[in-house]
C-alpha cells in the first residue's frame, strides 16, 4: 500500500507538472501572439520644464500602448532613472541646467545600452543636432511634432529605427551634399572653441594635453571643413553656422 501510495504521489506530481508545463506553454503562446504590435512601449521623460513633462505624460497616458515609467528634470537624474527603470525609450531634451542631454546620451550608452534615446527639443542647429546623433541618439524630433507623429516615432525608436524630423533630416542631407561642409569632430570643436577665446596654439596644446603639431593639424582640418583661410574666418563661419555660441 505504501508503495502504491508513493507511486500515486509521483504520478500526481508528474501530471501536475505536465499540466503546469502545458499551461505555461499556452500562456507564452498567448503573450507571443499579442506581443507585437500591441506590446506596451515604456517611456522615461527627461526635460527641465515641469509643464512639458506633465504635457507629455498626459499625452502618453491617453494613448494605448504606452507606459510612462518616470520623469527627470536633467540629464544626470535621467541616467540614474533609466539605469534603474530600464525603459524602452528615453525622451531627452538637450539644453538643461544641472546636466545636459548630450552628456546623458553618452552615459546612457554605457549604463543602459538597451534604452533607445529619442531627442525631443526646440533646437535644430548643427551645434545641437550633430553632437546628439554622434553621442548615440536613435532619433531627433522638435517639440512642435504632432502627437500622432510623436507616438509613431517612439514606437519606431523602441524598435531601433532612426527617426528624424524633416527639418533635421534636411539639414543633415545638405551638410553631406555641400562641399566644404563636413561636420567637425568633437576634438575639432574643442580646438575651435578655444581658438574663439583667443587661446594660442601652445595654450590649446596644454589644455587638451596634445602637441602643438597636433593642434596645427586640427586647425588645418577645421579650415578645410569650414572653407576658412585663417583662425578669425573659421570662428566667424562657426558662429554663423551655429557650431559655436
Amino acid at each position: 500500500m505504501a508503495e502504491h501510495t508513493e507511486r500515486t504521489g509521483r504520478t500526481e506530481h508528474g501530471d501536475g507538472a505536465e499540466r503546469t508545463e502545458r499551461t505555461d506553454r499556452t500562456e507564452r503562446t498567448d503573450r507571443t501572439e499579442h506581443a507585437c504590435p500591441s506590446a506596451v512601449v515604456t517611456v522615461l521623460i527627461v526635460d527641465d520644464h515641469p509643464v512639458v513633462r506633465d504635457g507629455l505624460r498626459g499625452m502618453f497616458a491617453s494613448a494605448a500602448g504606452f507606459e510612462v515609467l518616470g520623469e527627470a528634470g536633467n540629464g544626470i537624474e535621467g541616467v540614474e532613472l533609466a539605469a534603474r527603470l530600464d525603459p524602452d525609450v528615453v525622451l531627452m531634451d538637450l539644453r538643461m541646467p544641472g546636466g545636459g542631454g548630450v552628456a546623458a546620451i553618452i552615459e546612457l550608452a554605457r549604463r543602459a545600452p538597451r534604452c533607445k534615446v529619442l531627442v525631443l527639443t526646440t533646437y535644430d542647429t548643427d551645434s545641437d543636432t550633430l553632437p546628439a546623433i554622434e553621442a548615440g541618439a536613435t532619433g531627433y524630433l522638435l517639440k512642435d511634432t504632432p502627437r500622432e507623429e510623436l507616438f509613431t516615432a517612439v514606437r519606431a525608436a523602441a524598435e531601433g529605427r532612426t527617426v528624424l524630423s524633416p527639418a533635421v533630416a534636411s539639414r543633415l542631407v545638405s551638410r553631406v551634399r555641400s562641399p566644404g561642409n563636413e561636420p567637425l569632430s568633437a576634438r575639432e570643436r574643442e580646438v575651435l572653441a578655444l581658438v574663439a577665446k583667443g587661446t594660442s596654439n601652445r595654450e590649446i596644446a596644454a589644455v587638451l594635453f596634445i602637441s602643438e603639431a597636433t593642434v596645427k593639424t586640427h586647425l588645418t582640418h577645421i579650415y578645410g571643413k569650414l572653407g576658412a583661410k585663417d583662425r578669425a574666418a573659421a570662428v566667424a563661419v562657426a558662429y554663423d553656422r551655429g557650431i559655436l555660441g
